[in-house]
């Protein structure tokens, strides 16, 4: 029976490595009924160091990922297709993550790897474009995504297929980058042409503007969604205003608890009769009540007591209506501010994405024109 079990566990070690040299998760870890996984391999293959501006107009250095996807039916059939491919920045994962813990709140949904180096550890370094430092976070990311794509619930959320296959930069950077190729095409053929050569070199170059102006549109269009994603943020600062609501009001029912309590005290001590069960109370049925003294003195205590009580009910009552006072019109302010900004920002993209389908009319009627000269 020993036996059976060693050759059992060497045989489980020999047949699946569940962790890859790298420290990142193979597929092979994932539970069978997983969906998503039986759907599509997945991996994050490689990170980029990359400048832009953020949302205050301030260049910035920052790095995404690239997510790679291949579907699982044409690797088992010994396929090898090129897999589709986008890159990610680490804030985008944080706003999975997000998501994720709002959307399924009974479910331990895994961690992401650290941002910023917090616990650095013998000869690593604690920048964050260091590139080890960079790596490791990037076989985090990778874990991270194989985790929730293994997980029984969270696999089929479609948010989440769409984070892995799915972006519209990506897909209107392609859009243009065809413009680009139609350039070259037009360029290259009216070389051998004459009557013709003029009007395809006319055409390719308004299509290589085309092609050139989507760096600019894809730095606007990630401009506004900073502006949408900081308003994502401050979801925690409205958390901890209520947070600090829910303490105050805690202070509230607890210092009118005590109070309540003393005030019971004083009353059994006054009369003399306990209504509820005490060690107090059994002392004195067993070794006789108190010398009139002592219970003087105690009486005292305890309207001290009440009085320090009274004071500080009245003081945490003041406390949490002047929360809620103030809280409350910072809030409205708040909202106010946001419906504005969001507004401007919803209205300024509609009209960058106007302007720019303009611009696509624009420059195939003047492929047409030159095409007409021909």
């Amino acid at each position: 029976m020993a036996d059976d079990g060693r050759e059992e566990s060497l045989g489980t070690d020999d047949d699946s490595d569940q962790t890859g040299a790298d420290g990142s998760l193979n597929n092979t870890m994932v539970e069978e009924g997983s969906t998503l996984m039986r759907r599509m391999e997945i991996c994050i293959a490689e990170a980029e160091k990359r400048s832009g501006k953020n949302a205050v107009s301030m260049q910035e250095t920052f790095t995404v990922y690239l997510i790679e996807t291949r579907p699982m039916d044409a690797v088992a059939e010994g396929h090898n297709p090129a897999p589709d491919c986008l890159w990610r920045r680490y804030s985008e994962f944080e706003l999975l993550r997000n998501y994720l813990i709002v959307t399924y709140p009974y479910i331990v949904v895994p961690p992401l790897p650290e941002k910023r180096a917090e616990f650095v550890w013998h000869k690593l370094s604690a920048d964050n474009m260091d590139p080890d430092f960079v790596e490791r976070r990037r076989v985090g990311l990778e874990n991270f995504l194989l985790r929730v794509a293994s997980h029984p619930v969270l696999c089929n959320d479609k948010i989440l297929c769409y984070f892995l296959t799915e972006r519209v930069a990506d897909r209107l950077y392609g859009v243009f980058k065809v413009h680009g190729n139609y350039g070259r095409v037009f360029s290259e053929w009216s070389a051998i042409e004459k009557e013709m050569g003029d009007g395809l070199q006319s055409a390719g170059h308004h299509m290589d503007a085309y092609a050139a102006s989507i760096d600019d549109i894809l730095e606007e269009e990630e401009h506004y969604a900073d502006q949408l994603k900081e308003y994502l943020f401050y979801a925690e600062a409205l958390r901890a205003v209520c947070r600090k609501h829910e303490l105050t009001q805690f202070e509230l029912e607890m210092a009118s608890q005590d109070l309540i309590s003393k005030k019971q005290q004083r009353e059994e001590l006054a009369t003399g009769i306990v209504r509820t069960f005490s060690f107090k109370g059994m002392t004195n049925k067993l070794f006789g009540q108190e010398a009139p003294e002592q219970r003087e003195a105690r009486l005292k205590l305890l309207e001290d007591l009440i009085a320090e009580g009274e004071e500080t009910v009245k003081e945490k009552t003041i406390e949490r209506a002047e929360h809620v006072e103030k809280a409350w019109v910072d809030i409205q302010r708040f909202k106010e501010q946001k419906d504005k900004d969001l507004r401007e920002a919803l209205i300024n993209y509609a009209v960058m994405q106007i302007s720019m389908c303009k611009k696509g009319i624009q420059v195939w009627s003047n492929a047409k024109e030159c095409f007409l000269k021909m």
